[in-house]
């Protein structure tokens, strides 16, 4: 069976349109915008993807739609959230209600920020408008592309919230310009693809829309999935330990990791390849299991 067999779901196709890489196309019309289904459908995939031997080496993450990304949570999934949480039942009394709240927000962080337990790169390519949990799920992803038509917003606080999902903890450790990122949270105001690459929350302005930058993002994860899956896997992992720990952890960590990771066949494979003249040849980090 094919590497994307039994991934797609009701908003979610999920395709492998290279060797090794999967192409995540959210798409719940009009604007994709996220009920409570929809966000865990998507913490589940990869989730899933993380647990299974599946030989994906990297994916991209887009919007099936054509003028945009997203808008946002559905706004009856926001209200019944905070009226009676996921399971709609209301509690006893107000600490028992913030105890179950307190769940459910943990919930939809997990699930929005699942790429993150992958092994292999999530790359997210966004077009048109990108607003609110748009920009969360955008800063959870390993590397962001943009096309020139893309449009964010940290649109929380229009609603009388703090945003809750991933915003407000990512970018201080991603973006470069924090005078412009408390600008942008404070005030929900628009920013062009410009602004997010100015600031850093983006590595490419793609020319075009939709097309051009899922084309883009293809290209990328059809270069990363020639290279070692260790040495991916390893590079991912050890990087978002560096994010949240100082340089003394995180070299003690690189050097607990490479004492086994150093043992890989990937090495000697990569320099025969790299003498004939040829590209690697590199097995699956794990075994697949028996539905693959």
């Amino acid at each position: 069976m094919g590497l994307a067999a039994d991934l797609s779901s009701q908003w979610i196709k999920v395709s492998e349109p290279i060797p090794h890489v999967l192409h995540v196309e959210l798409s719940r019309k009009p604007v994709n915008a996220f009920p409570a289904e929809y966000w865990q459908a998507y913490g589940a995939l990869f989730t899933r993807l993380a647990r299974e031997g599946r030989d994906v080496r990297a994916a991209v993450v887009s919007s099936a739609l054509p003028k945009l990304f997203t808008a946002g949570i559905d706004f009856a999934s926001a209200a019944d959230i905070t009226q009676g949480g996921l399971s709609g039942v209301q509690q006893v009394d107000d600490a028992r209600a913030s105890l179950s709240l307190h769940g459910d927000i943990q919930e939809y962080q997990r699930a929005i920020g699942s790429p993150q337990l992958c092994h292999f790169p999530v790359i997210i390519a966004v077009h048109g408008l990108v607003l609110g949990l748009g920009v969360d799920f955008v800063s959870a992803c390993d590397i962001r592309y943009a096309a020139e038509t893309a449009q964010f917003s940290i649109k929380e606080v229009d609603i009388g919230l703090a945003a809750d999902v991933g915003s407000l903890s990512f970018l201080p450790k991603v973006v470069g310009n924090h005078s412009m990122l408390h600008e942008l949270a404070y005030s929900a105001k628009m920013f062009n693809a410009e602004d997010a690459l100015r600031m850093g929350l983006i590595s490419r302005v793609v020319p075009g829309g939709r097309d051009e930058v899922i084309h883009a993002a293809l290209e990328l994860a059809g270069i990363i999935a020639t290279k070692s899956p260790i040495a991916v896997s390893g590079t991912k992992r050890i990087l978002i330990h560096s994010r949240d720990h100082s340089v003394p952890e995180n070299l003690d960590y690189v050097a607990a990791w490479n004492a086994a990771a150093l043992r890989t066949q990937d090495i000697p494979e990569g320099l025969r390849a790299s003498q004939e003249k040829r590209r690697a040849s590199f097995a699956p980090l794990r075994k697949p299991t028996s539905k693959l």
